[in-house]
């Protein structure tokens, strides 16, 4: 869902679905997800055009044509501008156990990863339940110095990924559909 009818949330139903999001399972139960409200429309303008700058660069970089990358830019800032409700989910490194070996430390990373997905999982669902709809976004992974120097998080906060979560424009595409399940499903 990337279009979100111009109807606000009420601050109570974010506090519903980042309780949700609390209650997720974690490894080592060490709860190591920390959620950023981005709670103004500046905040959150300045993000965006960052990220899709960023983006475009990089776009361009990569041999993509120059009006396409200024394109798919300006329709990513739209996505984030436009969303009543925008949190960045990240991993606080603090809370990992640490290992003298790379494979174990590596483990231990994805598992604190890992935790934070479920932990985005839980707010999409409780997001759902509101009657509301969400959209995970991957792009803070790609461009993680530059979300955390324009927020000014703790150094230790890992963004993992950007959730929007608004109430359904009455005109919104639904859901893409799915694969067949067992394109996805290896039974032994």
């Amino acid at each position: 869902m990337r279009r979100y009818a111009d109807r606000p949330v009420a601050a109570s139903v974010v506090d519903s679905l980042l309780r949700a999001a609390h209650w997720a399972p974690s490894a080592h139960n060490r709860q190591s997800w920390r959620f950023v409200v981005l709670e103004t429309s500046a905040l959150r303008r300045e993000l965006a055009e960052r990220m899709a700058a960023r983006w475009q660069a990089e776009l361009i970089q990569d041999s993509s044509d120059r009006s396409e990358a200024t394109r798919r830019a300006r329709i990513s800032v739209l996505r984030i501008t436009g969303a009543p409700v925008v949190i960045l989910p990240c991993l606080d490194l603090a809370t990992l156990d640490t290992y003298p070996d790379p494979a174990r430390q590596l483990a231990e990373w994805q598992m604190g990863v890992q935790s934070v997905a479920l932990a985005c999982q839980n707010l999409l669902l409780a997001a759902h339940q509101h009657g509301l709809q969400g959209c995970w976004m991957c792009a803070p992974i790609f461009c993680t110095e530059l979300v955390v120097e324009t927020l000014a998080l703790p150094e230790t906060w890992q963004p993992q990924a950007l959730l929007t979560v608004g109430y359904p424009r009455d005109d919104a595409p639904i859901s893409k559909a799915r694969n067949p399940l067992e394109q996805h499903v290896l039974r032994k």
